[in-house]
């Protein structure tokens, strides 16, 4: 069996839902080591191994900013041990650990993937031209390997394994290349987290103006569902970009994707097209979004939302 490392970010004090979608990935893949980044605790590596973690290297940086001192780390890790795949997220912190750690070893990077095998070679495949078609990459050598994979790739699901050992690990001085943070702000958010909300309801440049997003904030709440905005609206400072959906955004795969006043620019579709079932509202009858949707309403989004905000009140007593 291949021995396949899962880079896990911590968030809230539990790994994050990427982390998890890879651990799930990686247990086909071969023997799964998870590296943990964060204060780390056992409740969180109990949850490691429950989603096929058999090993945790663990990495705590403090107030340490993580990608320099944990890519040194971690390239000392990879040349004792030689794993046959490093798995990453498509995320920030994970893409500046990845290319760190491919330019202080030479690696191979594998970027924006949505599926990965071993078979001899690793194998990855890549959606281009907003999903439209599938690129196939491969990598003979015998590796190590990096994969950085889209969010919402794979399911995240639980296998039921015991707690695996943590190893700590000492984080290097980088010197130059290190920075200490000393602040942070965490925006106040309400409602379920847009990447892992089952239902999402997203507004675009056809609510006409940022009082018009109120109408999407007044469906979501009805529904207990988050909201999300393409990336119009958040350029035009309507919304923050923790709400963008799309391909400079956030992917997500909800059981319902209501989209009003979205066009459906192919930018914005590769960030929510794998959805369950998607509803469209727009008064143009051509609009790109109606070709991926399961449902759609050509109207105003000004008039039906009101409309579908009513009737929603009206059987939840909201």
């Amino acid at each position: 069996m291949a021995d396949v490392w899962v880079f896990c970010q911590e968030a809230d004090g539990a790994p994050t839902s990427l982390g998890l979608e890879l651990l799930t990935k990686a247990r086909e893949l071969g023997t799964v080591t998870a590296l943990y980044l964060g204060a780390g605790s056992d409740g969180a590596f109990a949850t490691l191994g429950e989603y096929g973690a058999t090993a945790v290297y663990h990495f705590d940086p403090g107030d340490e900013l993580a990608s320099g001192p944990v890519a040194a780390a971690l390239a000392d890790l990879v040349q004792s041990h030689r794993p046959r795949l490093l798995l990453f997220g498509q995320a920030y912190d994970d893409r500046d650990v990845a290319g760190r750690l491919a330019a202080r070893l030479g690696l191979s990077v594998l970027s924006n993937a949505v599926d990965v095998a071993i078979d001899g070679a690793v194998t990855t495949r890549h959606e281009i031209f907003g999903g439209s078609q599938i690129a196939t990459a491969t990598v003979e050598d015998d590796g190590p390997v990096v994969v950085l994979v889209r969010p919402k790739s794979f399911p995240a699901e639980p296998v039921g394994g015991g707690t695996p050992t943590a190893t700590p690990v000492d984080l290097p001085d980088v010197g130059a290349a290190a920075a200490r943070v000393t602040g942070s702000h965490v925006e106040e958010r309400e409602g379920p987290q847009l990447e892992d909300a089952a239902v999402v309801v997203a507004g675009g440049r056809g609510l006409g103006s940022p009082d018009g997003f109120e109408l999407v904030e007044r469906v979501a709440k009805a529904l207990g569902a988050a909201t999300g905005a393409t990336r119009a609206i958040v350029d035009a400072g309507w919304v923050p970009y923790a709400k963008q959906v799309g391909q400079t955004g956030k992917t997500v795969k909800p059981d319902v994707y209501i989209a009003c006043g979205i066009s459906g620019a192919m930018q914005h579709l590769v960030g929510m097209k794998d959805s369950k079932t998607i509803i469209a509202i727009n008064k143009d009858p051509e609009a790109p979004i109606f070709s991926v949707a399961d449902l759609g309403i050509v109207g105003d989004v000004h008039k039906v939302l009101p409309k579908l905000a009513e009737a929603l009140e009206a059987r939840t007593g909201s």
